[in-house]
């Protein structure tokens, strides 16, 4: 291998507005169709120090964020729940995981963070209701991450839930197929002071 071809495929990388990348997300990107070639190019720059890899078979940029990192992990997943809660102001409580819902429950950790995935049932995983694209990831409004915490941990303490668009909780709502979750919101609503849909 050539240090032309190095240098084209760390160019191609740094071109794209990716931070983090999956062997096979680099063959898209630049063509290569010997996988094993690639991941010999991927590691020289790895020891270079041109390029990172968090984890086995992903490799990422310099300064990537590890929210992007976390939506890369496990396909399809979405950040949410209580790290967009705490984001919002709806939960005070410090929680430093990255978590996000997937369709399995794991947790790793990676550059002494710990990204927490919880799974949910597919119908809900690949519904877009409430999911945002910020950057290269994915991650549920607040709406969304409301309905997932209730959803997968019963009943869970709000701190504030008065900037929460009610209007968009029940357009998302039936996505859930879920009784038990409608009985929460509607409780939820109307011990706040919200007005029921």
């Amino acid at each position: 291998m050539n240090s032309l071809q190095k240098e084209s495929l760390i160019l191609s990388l740094y071109k794209s507005n990716d931070m983090v990348f999956t062997l096979p997300g680099v063959a898209l990107l630049t063509g290569e169709t010997n996988f094993k070639l690639l991941n010999q190019r991927l590691n020289y720059h790895v020891h270079t120090g041109k390029l990172l890899r968090p984890r086995r078979g992903i490799y990422a940029k310099p300064g990537f964020q590890i929210e992007e990192l976390a939506c890369i992990l496990y396909t399809p997943s979405y950040i949410s729940m209580e790290y967009v809660l705490q984001r919002a102001g709806i939960v005070f409580q410090y929680d430093s995981r990255i978590t996000a819902v997937s369709y399995l429950s794991r947790s790793i950790v990676v550059d002494n963070k710990t990204i927490a995935y919880r799974k949910i049932k597919n119908e809900i995983l690949i519904s877009s209701k409430g999911i945002n694209r910020e950057g290269n990831c994915n991650i549920a409004s607040p709406e969304r991450a409301l309905l997932d915490i209730l959803y997968l941990n019963g009943e869970v303490y709000f701190d504030s839930i008065r900037s929460l668009n009610t209007d968009l909780i029940y357009q998302i709502l039936p996505i859930y197929a879920s009784h038990k979750l409608n009985e929460r919101i509607n409780k939820l609503f109307q011990n706040d002071g919200h007005k029921q849909a």
